[in-house]
């Protein structure tokens, strides 16, 4: 794998930050491998995403660092670094639904991404079997209200002691209170059902089929204190007719929870995801 640093950098926009940038790379021997922006005119900020190779000779967390401090003091921008070498540790969460559980650690067996699942958490015991056939640790703890909070606190030391790097929510049906977000130290991802109307509460497939919707859809997000409102990562959509049952829309639905959820993770993965105010830029 040829050694490479990525940069995800963004502020107030301003003449020459393309040039300024590849300008510093090219100075110190760097060659730009891929690089891609945009700017919001409504809010008038702007976004890249760097990736180059540098000097065989030169350590990447050195100049990943000398490159962080040019951007935030030459350029007032906001930096994000990720090195090729990186090897992120993912736990999922999980409760009793499968489907996005094993798709993803399937995906990270193959080879498909540079990563490595970690762990499971989970407040039922129906994947422990699954978990530690796939060679998991496997952490279960019931969730109640009175429970609630020492359940996170212990949730939280087990993801800080495998030193996670990014939560995944495979269908974890608990909301997870503004203390757990606050002290988890990374991100957390979500996928859940998106309908137009949105049904929520029990059997959302029943009452979409109830009501005679055309389209069935997920939404993958970052988790905020706002339940199922964090920055937007990826969405899809399936067409539904009247000919299809409860049972096909729950069908479609998991498919599109698995392949939205995938689309996700796989960007996040790839450093390609910028988040800001309550939405992202995902650079292809």
């Amino acid at each position: 794998m040829e050694r490479s640093i990525i940069a995800l950098l963004y502020g107030p926009d301003q003449p020459g930050i393309v040039a300024k940038v590849a300008g510093w790379i090219h100075e110190n021997g760097g060659n730009v491998l891929h690089a891609d922006q945009h700017l919001d005119r409504q809010e008038n900020i702007f976004f890249q995403r760097v990736e180059w190779s540098p000097l065989p000779s030169h350590d990447l967390r050195s100049e990943s660092d000398a490159f962080s401090s040019f951007a935030h003091e030459e350029l007032d921008m906001k930096v994000r670094i990720a090195l090729s070498e990186d090897r992120p540790k993912i736990a999922l969460m999980v409760s009793k639904a499968d489907h996005c559980f094993h798709d993803l650690i399937l995906r990270v067996r193959s080879g498909e991404w540079n990563a490595k699942v970690v762990g499971v958490l989970s407040n039922h015991e129906d994947l422990r079997a699954a978990s530690e056939g796939y060679g998991l640790d496997y952490l279960h703890l019931p969730v109640t209200k009175e429970t609630k909070h020492e359940v996170e606190k212990q949730q939280i030391d087990w993801l800080r002691d495998k030193g996670v790097e990014l939560v995944i929510l495979a269908r974890y049906m608990q909301v997870l209170s503004s203390d757990f977000l606050n002290h988890v130290g990374c991100p957390v991802m979500n996928i859940h059902h998106s309908f137009l109307p949105s049904f929520v509460g029990a059997k959302p497939y029943h009452q979409a089929y109830q009501r005679g919707v055309k389209l069935i859809g997920a939404t993958a997000h970052y988790v905020t204190e706002d339940l199922d409102e964090g920055p937007i990562i990826e969405q899809d959509v399936a067409r539904i007719s009247h000919r299809h049952g409860p049972l096909e829309l729950i069908e479609k639905g998991r498919d599109l929870e698995k392949l939205v959820l995938s689309r996700a993770v796989r960007r996040h993965l790839q450093n390609c995801v910028l988040d800001y105010g309550n939405k992202t830029v995902v650079f292809d």
